[in-house]
């Protein structure tokens, strides 16, 4: 998606639904900072002003807080409802939903491949405004992880940028997310030693293209999977973490209170070496056999498009190979259809979000969703999706 994105960053002072801070947009991490989880110096360089205010306010109009409370970056001076969905229980209420043990009743013999998955694209995508916010904000240094941790999301989607001293730093395109890998891995190791009957996958991609609009990594710095390999600990599942030989798609109890890493994607989208499951091995940019990623949403009324291709990859998932986790993206963004309004809607037009929602009660005969990616999902998205397990 950062492609899509790319040029709408560089030029999102033509829209009206941005402010942009000079020198903001394309704020980069510090080169030069520790990978700690010590306050980030970078934080207020890397927002556009529109996630910390316009029009005075970053919040929703009516509401100062909602459900446990997010962040909400945004207009709240333009009409909600038609410029953007107001939050539901599929879009922005992630707040509300608690199901931090929810694998815990799921029998250790049940294959990944089996488990319906509620997952979030570009996990801690905060920060930058309407065009590269992706999620609700519940903090920085790996608070808004936890929080989706907690509200049950099981599978994550982390971009890294090479930073000073061999050290990763997570951004969304050419904005700094104010957290870091070691964060990251922080809060998995906590979340996973309170609640050992979970497991996490992660899909982890190097961010940094240095094409225009993108991040550049630090130069002078070890290879993307040698730093990778310095921050492995033993909540990593050794199996899909190691370079020479990729896994088999394991069993849940074979992963319990372990992250599983799907895989390990170099910048341009190509798999690194063998990290990873052995069935995301011609897991590309893009869409592949087991994953729809059609993230190019070129306008608002394309939303509708990506609303099939969502259903259809539901439908082929439940007539796809049972011994395989299929990946199913409901995010998409352009300049003129930006994340939270292929998420939860606009102008009139019904979001994937809420669609899904429809679709997933209305049953269709589905026995499973496969892991669902999602910008913005809200507390009874989230619930359905585990409701198939």
């Amino acid at each position: 998606m950062k492609r899509a994105l790319a040029a709408a960053a560089l030029t999102a002072t033509l829209t009206a639904t941005l402010v942009v801070t000079p020198g903001a947009a394309l704020a980069a991490s510090p080169t030069a900072a520790a990978d700690s989880a010590a306050p980030h110096p970078a934080a207020a360089s890397s927002r556009l002003a529109g996630s910390s205010r316009l029009a005075g306010s970053s919040r929703l109009a009516g509401s100062s807080r909602l459900a446990g409370s997010s962040r909400v970056a945004g207009s709240s001076g333009l009409a909600g409802s038609f410029w953007r969905a107001a939050p539901d229980a599929s879009y922005r209420t992630l707040g509300a939903a608690e199901h931090p043990d929810w694998m815990r009743s799921v029998p250790d013999g049940t294959g990944l491949a089996g488990l319906s998955i509620p997952g979030t694209h570009e996990t801690m995508a905060i920060h930058g405004g309407g065009l590269t916010q992706t999620q609700e904000d519940f903090g920085d240094s790996g608070g808004t992880l936890a929080r989706q941790l907690v509200a049950g999301i099981r599978m994550i989607d982390i971009r890294a940028r090479v930073n000073g001293g061999n050290t990763f730093t997570i951004h969304h395109g050419a904005v700094y997310q104010n957290a870091n890998f070691s964060d990251v891995v922080r809060v998995l190791s906590d979340f996973l030693a309170a609640h050992p009957a979970e497991t996490v996958i992660m899909r982890l991609k190097q961010e940094c293209t240095g094409e225009l609009g993108s991040c550049t990594d630090v130069p002078g710095q070890k290879s993307f999977p040698d730093i990778f390999d310095s921050y492995l600990t033993p909540v990593f599942w050794q199996p899909s973490v190691t370079r020479a030989s990729a896994a088999a798609t394991p069993t849940l109890g074979q992963v319990r209170g372990k992250v599983v890493l799907a895989v390990l994607h170099g910048a341009h989208g190509s798999p690194i070496e063998h990290y990873g499951l052995a069935q995301f091995a011609t897991w590309t940019d893009g869409s592949s056999t087991y994953v729809q990623d059609n993230y190019q949403v070129p306008n608002i009324g394309a939303i509708a498009t990506k609303r099939d291709q969502v259903r259809r990859f539901l439908d082929a998932t439940n007539a796809g190979d049972p011994s395989k986790i299929y990946v199913n993206f409901g995010s998409g963004a352009s300049l003129f259809a930006q994340p939270q309004q292929v998420a939860g809607g606009a102008f009139g037009v019904q979001g994937v979000d809420p669609f899904l929602l429809t679709y997933l009660n209305e049953g269709h005969g589905l026995t499973r969703t496969g892991a669902v990616m999602l910008d913005f999902p809200g507390s009874g998205l989230i619930e359905k999706v585990i409701g198939y397990n």
